[in-house]
């Protein structure tokens, strides 16, 4: 599985920022897709995730400032990230799982460095 990650930068605190990812060598049907992250120090995190059916999860803390989209079928997705906060500086590494039951195969890009300044 190949990921192209883009989208990560320095910003300011408030500014935002648009992740991108495309995915190819999939073998399975992707039955949902998302982005984690990792803050310095810290252990990986789910920011956010969305599914082949459409629905949406976020992690409490990025909730009502970023928006994931992006077709599991077109095998990309996007994470829009507004109101960027200091605490929100992390490698965001896109996400992907394919499933064809019982063989579940989730994985990971090699990050994307996103750091806010105060």
């Amino acid at each position: 599985v190949h990921m192209v990650e883009s989208g990560g930068g320095l910003v300011q605190a408030g500014g935002s920022l648009r992740l991108s990812c495309t995915v190819t060598g999939t073998i399975f049907e992707i039955d949902r897709m998302g982005w984690y992250r990792r803050p310095p120090g810290k252990q990986r995190e789910e920011v956010a995730l969305i599914t082949d059916s459409g629905t949406t999860t976020y992690a409490q803390d990025v909730e009502g400032r970023f928006t994931i989209s992006g077709d599991t079928k077109k095998k990309s997705v996007y994470l829009q990230m507004n109101g960027l906060k200091v605490e929100d500086t992390a490698v965001y590494s896109c996400y992907v799982r394919q499933n064809k039951w019982p063989d579940v195969r989730s994985n990971w890009g090699q990050g994307t460095q996103v750091t806010v300044s105060s």
